[in-house]
């Protein structure tokens, strides 16, 4: 077996970054149609050759992605979510022909080229003992510059991490293992996502706590604190350390127009014309704010979507269509394995694409969305579901 192994590994499984671009293999989404017949909407396939891995790399449970300014697509993933039949190649000795973890940080040309990767604990500090490196990454958000975002929902995991794209340390928020609830104003507890635009760092801290918190970008320093409503944050923080079971608690049960945001606040997503969305998952609705210039938030409406639903629930990450309008409003919905298209000027629902399941544009687990320039969106899958899809944009029908 070692023999077999040793000749096995000198086999081409590593693809190098400059490798030439996977040819498209596009097959069609489950699609329902909403809106009266003849509406015209963004429609998707699935490029099921997308991304190229590396012929060595696995990825684990991919926890968040996001377009870059130059189009390349951004994922951080769980390394721990594997198993060791999964990472064969990586044991000690080896136990397989592949394969191994990749980074917890990857990149990937628009083309699904494998970039590269980077991080782990050895890139980040150490505080008073503590790493700083997120045991289980949650979220990313790549900014203007090119600068990279993730938080954290494991273990301590309070923390969210800034670096630059070569990988290299820049600063965080909050401190590992360091929680203060809902009134803090210098930690986190569990932040499920980030942005970085207009002067302030917002990110939806709700894992463990059940808000919006921002922070000056120049000075790192507190700026406020958001609940439902835009009203104090309030509701019980989660006590113990949060796993995945919490995310199916039965007694979660949604309601739509609590004045309260319910555990798991999941993202906070800007638009271009002054206005934030939060998901506000275990509820299955989306709260749309107003970005004041002081850096407040007022609030403007609720969202619903697939109110009656249970499990997992809904409303776990937004995107917008590329054109300076974001004329449609993309909303991923984990429960029921598929991304509902909106105007979003009137928030009518057009349509839906998707379905819960394990083949190419099938979801299990849906997580996270991005769209780039070209109006492609990119989608990933936690649990058992372990990738990222690319849902090419063929046209408006």
């Amino acid at each position: 077996m070692r023999a077999f192994l040793a000749a096995a590994l000198t086999l081409p499984f590593a693809v190098a970054a400059s490798a030439a671009p996977p040819e498209q293999a596009l097959a069609p989404l489950a699609f329902e149609q909403i809106a009266p017949a003849g509406t015209k909407m963004p429609r998707f396939k699935v490029d099921a050759a997308w991304p190229a891995m590396p012929g060595d790399l696995l990825l684990g449970q991919v926890s968040g992605v996001a377009v870059g300014p130059d189009d390349s697509v951004w994922v951080v993933h769980r390394p721990h979510s594997l198993t060791a039949t999964d990472t064969g190649l990586a044991e000690s000795p080896a136990t397989a022909v592949c394969c191994k973890p990749a980074p917890p940080v990857v990149r990937f040309a628009q083309d699904g080229r494998y970039l590269g990767g980077w991080g782990g604990a050895d890139s980040a500090p150490t505080v008073d003992g503590v790493n700083q490196w997120p045991a289980s990454l949650h979220g990313i958000f790549v900014d203007k510059a090119g600068s990279v975002w993730f938080g954290g929902n494991g273990k301590g995991d309070h923390v969210v991490m800034n670096y630059a794209p070569e990988g290299k340390y820049i600063r965080s928020f909050g401190r590992r293992d360091k929680t203060g609830g809902n009134d803090a104003t210098d930690q986190l507890g569990n932040p499920s996502d980030v942005n970085h635009s207009d002067g302030m760092v917002l990110i939806s801290d709700g894992y463990v706590n059940r808000r919006v918190i921002g922070f000056d970008d120049r000075t790192n320093s507190y700026k406020g604190r958001w609940g439902a409503y835009g009203k104090p944050p309030s509701g019980p923080v989660l006590q113990g350390t949060f796993d995945q079971s919490h995310a199916v608690d039965p007694s979660r049960v949604a309601d739509p127009k609590s004045a309260i945001f319910n555990s798991i606040v999941h993202c906070v997503v800007p638009t271009k014309d002054g206005h934030l969305y939060v998901c506000d998952r275990n509820n299955n609705r989306a709260q749309l704010f107003k970005r004041e210039k002081d850096g407040g938030l007022t609030f403007v409406r609720d969202l619903a979507i697939a109110p009656e639903t249970g499990g997992t629930h809904t409303v776990t990450d937004i995107a917008f269509s590329p054109d300076p309008e974001q004329t449609y409003l993309y909303v991923a919905d984990m429960m029921n394995g598929r991304i509902w298209v909106l105007e979003r000027k009137t928030h009518a629902v057009l349509g839906a694409f998707g379905r819960i399941g394990r083949q190419a544009g099938q979801f299990t687990w849906l997580h996270s969305i991005d769209t780039d320039s070209a109006g492609n969106i990119y989608a990933t899958e936690v649990n058992t579901g372990r990738r990222v899809q690319k849902l090419v944009f063929t046209g408006i029908e």
